[in-house]
């Protein structure tokens, strides 16, 4: 195992206990690295998101025809929507919204229900 898998699975420990999420959908902007991509989410995560009360993990999903998904797990949905409010105010989300083409984002919160 990695010490990015390492890292990932640290991020994502308390997950199972999530009640709230955001869930994003995304493609990237025209000539952007995914990777550099990806080093941006993961600074962000360190840095801001896992030090936020009520965050419990981050993830970013690949999926086809170049969408991307980025879920933010939450104690609930209100708390998910409370770290997410704070995003455009962080150097470190910032940075890793330069990323993200801005006319293909569609952003949800969802509350677990089972």
């Amino acid at each position: 195992m990695s010490s990015n898998d390492i890292m990932n699975l640290e991020l994502l420990k308390g997950v199972a206990g999530f009640s709230g999420i955001e869930f994003g959908i995304f493609k990237l902007k025209k000539g952007v690295s995914e990777s550099e991509m990806l080093k941006s989410a993961k600074i962000a995560d360190q840095k801001f998101l896992s030090k936020e009360d009520g965050f419990l993990g981050h993830t970013v999903l690949k999926g086809e025809g170049g969408l991307y998904v980025d879920l933010t797990f939450a104690s609930t949905k209100e708390k998910a929507e409370e770290i997410c409010g704070k995003w455009m105010n962080n150097e470190f989300t910032l940075k890793y919204l330069e990323f993200i083409d801005p006319e293909s984002v569609n952003m949800s919160f969802w509350s677990r229900i089972k």
